[in-house]
């Protein structure tokens, strides 16, 4: 913001005539009952949802409602206000220099010096009329006592960009026409009240990007009865006493942004009783006093964004009844309730951390964030693409993992324990059909109103337990594929020393990962302290955590979760069927009796790339977001909601795809079902016997379609090579491994 004002002094350009357009205001709307989420149309009865607000149209019919699009409510409506429009001579000022002789390296346009990057090392000496002297981006150090006692017609004084570290008292003592005083990016770090004696015009002071570390007990406006803007944003201020402002009674804009400030005099703002605009962003405030802003009436912006603040009272802006923007972005408010915005009837902008908070700010016309990439005001899927997606991926993960589970009992070819293991994948991946279809049947609840209910559904016990679901179906998901890969990897690699798990141990290797899954999904509801609320940051109550978790903890959890286990799984999944690929090649390189392997060998290529494809389709994008985040990359929340709505999913859907309806096993069954129903059907409508056709023989042989040699078996579907499998391998093909 200062470095915007700096620019427009030291051009003298008409910025400020645009800044009069932006700050027009329309006439106060008079107060109307509105529903929540509404806002009234300037003095009609009629009512609008806030998301019309400055959309571009007249909904009002008054044009009501696109009125007050730009939150102009601070510091351009005041400098309009106390520093009024540049004198209507602009055009015709003297271009000629009036100043007498001035450095070379200077430039001069009548009574107004600009030496600007002149490399100066100390003030040059110019006529004794000079009212404006800009010394930016030069090489000075320190200002002598006595360096401006000739200039008394000075009204505006730039020394930003410099190297001044000390500022002696009475240095601008003689400077009592100084209007306007610009010392950002220096190395100020000392001021008093005596610093700046003599300045007894002075209504703008910029002490921007400084190395200030306190403020004395005595007031800095002692001798700046006048003084109108204070900027100090950018140093290292610890603490505001209560007589640090006790003079600057005519303080409009006090800018403390970015500062070290963590303890706030209950009646440090107290004396302002004119201030306009109150700037204490980016501090480490942890507490606010509880009667901090009682004696700022007048305020119109309060600015206490991104700090360490742990709770608002519920009266805390109680007297500020002309505050027309209020921020508090990146403040988690534990104890929010309508209660507190309530008494600001004239608020027309409000900023907070999470749109789900503007639910309880209902009559504020302009609330941002409106969205969060994955919920809007109204949907809880603001997408609706995602809103279908939402139940087609429901729908298909659901049906394919119940089909399987109940086709696999028909499988009689099929090794009982390697069943096991396949329907505990397709109750883990169903699970995460559940899931989305939880989702889609409250995003149809809320639909049209969701802000109403945002907050109160991330922190509902509904939301904590069905992303504890989906968390589930993920992890259970992942094992019991590391699981299955490993067994087949160790079939095909090593199949001398390979031992066929009994039942006892797929059953103990089974009920393990299930268990190591639920303490993983649930273990974040029992340590609520710990994880806060690791599953209601967003509205599909999903932790992926794109952006930064509420809690270190939480932070530490997710990617020891996604970045740890689930990543070690995927590189253990490739690498795993990578090598049982290369066995199988070169295991049918070596067995040239064989004349259909290379027929086969492609067939199984192709296999292998869509598993592995597919799991990398799935966790590659996740990991990527993980990664990004740590970086603290800003990741939009469309991105996320895509990823838990589609991306995440595309596992559960096709595991009973790849692992079941496109085996041999699973094929020769419906095969033989379709037999069987062809010879039940009645004499008379009976045909020729039926007989595989060529292209179902060349891509799915059946066991005594072909000669034993041309179909062997350790050629067959990796996710045919499960517990059991591996001794039906040919003596040959084995000596060949």
């Amino acid at each position: 913001m200062s470095a915007l004002i700096v620019s427009f002094l030291i051009t003298n350009s008409v910025l400020c005539r645009a800044t009069v357009t932006l700050t027009s205001f329309s006439v106060p709307e008079k107060k109307s009952n509105c529903p929540l989420g509404y806002f009234p149309c300037g003095n009609l009865t009629k009512c609008l949802p806030q998301l019309l607000h400055c959309n571009g149209e007249d909904d009002c019919g008054n044009q009501a409602d696109e009125e007050n699009c730009g939150d102009n409510n601070g510091w351009p409506n005041l400098f309009d206000k106390y520093f009024g429009i540049l004198n209507d001579d602009f055009g015709t000022k003297s271009k000629k220099c009036l100043l007498g002789a001035v450095p070379d390296s200077c430039l001069c346009r009548g009574l107004e010096l600009d030496c600007d990057g002149a490399l100066l090392r100390s003030v040059p000496t110019v006529s004794t009329n000079v009212t404006m002297m800009s010394l930016q981006r030069n090489r000075l150090r320190k200002l002598n006592a006595d360096i401006f006692y000739k200039y008394q017609n000075l009204q505006k004084l730039y020394l930003s960009y410099n190297k001044i570290s000390i500022l002696k008292p009475g240095v601008f003592q003689d400077l009592y026409k100084l209007e306007w005083l610009i010392l950002e990016n220096n190395k100020i770090n000392q001021i008093s009240s005596l610093t700046f004696s003599g300045l007894r015009s002075l209504v703008l002071l910029v002490l921007l990007n400084n190395a200030l570390s306190q403020l004395h007990d005595k007031t800095i406006c002692l001798e700046m009865p006048k003084l109108n803007w204070l900027d100090m944003e950018g140093n290292q201020i610890e603490t505001v006493g209560n007589v640090t402002f006790s003079s600057c009674k005519m303080l409009t804009v006090l800018v403390l942004q970015r500062n070290r400030i963590s303890r706030l005099h209950e009646n440090a703002f107290s004396p302002l009783q004119k201030l306009g605009e109150l700037d204490l962003s980016s501090n480490q405030i942890k507490t606010i006093p509880p009667n901090l802003f009682v004696d700022l009436g007048e305020l119109l912006q309060l600015n206490i964004s991104y700090n360490p603040i742990l709770e608002l009272q519920m009266d805390h802006f109680d007297n500020l009844h002309k505050l027309k923007s209020l921020s508090i972005e990146g403040i988690e408010i534990s104890n929010i309730q309508r209660r507190m915005f309530e008494p600001l009837k004239d608020l027309t902008h409000i900023y907070f951390k999470k749109f789900q908070y503007c639910g309880y700010a209902p009559h504020v016309r302009s609330c941002k964030p409106n969205t969060d990439g994955i919920s809007s005001f109204e949907n809880l899927l603001a997408n609706i693409v995602l809103r279908v997606f939402v139940w087609v991926v429901s729908a298909t993960t659901c049906f394919g993992n119940i089909f399987v589970i109940c086709m696999r009992s028909y499988i009689r070819s099929e090794n009982k324990l390697h069943a096991m293991c396949i329907i505990s994948l397709c109750c883990a991946d169903g699970l995460m059909g559940v899931y989305l279809f939880v989702i889609g049947a409250f995003d149809l609840k809320f639909r049209g109103e969701y802000n109403r209910h945002a907050q109160s559904w991330m922190d509902s016990v509904q939301c904590q337990v069905v992303g504890s679901l989906a968390m589930l179906s993920t992890e259970v998901s992942v094992l019991l594929l590391t699981y299955l890969t490993l067994e087949k990897y160790v079939c095909i690699v090593y199949p001398f020393q390979y031992l066929t798990p009994g039942r006892c141990r797929t059953v103990s290797v089974l009920v393990s990962i299930w268990v190591l899954g639920f303490v993983i999904a649930f273990l974040p509801l029992v340590g609520k302290g710990f994880f806060r609320n690791f599953y209601g940051t967003n509205g599909v109550c999903f932790p992926l955590h794109a952006e930064q978790p509420e809690t270190v903890g939480a932070q530490v959890y997710s990617i020891v979760i996604f970045l740890g286990l689930n990543l070690v799984a995927f590189l253990i999944i490739v690498f795993s069927y990578g090598s049982m690929f290369y066995n199988i090649q070169k295991t049918g390189t070596r067995a040239t009796e064989y004349s259909n392997h290379i027929k086969k060998e492609v067939t199984i290529a192709k296999r292998f790339f869509s598993i592995v494809i597919t799991d990398s389709l799935c966790w590659i994008p996740i990991f990527v977001l993980k990664i990004l985040s740590l970086m603290q990359v800003e990741i939009p929340g469309t991105i996320s909601s895509w990823v838990v709505i589609f991306i995440l999913p595309i596992n559960s859907a096709l595991n009973p795809i790849l692992y079941t309806l496109t085996t041999r096993p699973f094929k020769e069954t419906l095969l033989q079902v379709w037999i069987n129903y062809r010879q039940r059907r009645p004499l008379s409508r009976a045909h020729p016997a039926y007989t595989p056709s060529f292209t179902w023989l060349e891509m799915w042989p059946v066991q005594d379609a072909a000669p034993p040699l041309s179909s062997p078996e350790y050629l067959a579907h990796p996710s045919e090579m499960s517990s059991g499998r591996c001794e039906l391998l040919p003596a040959k093909s084995r000596s060949a491994v």
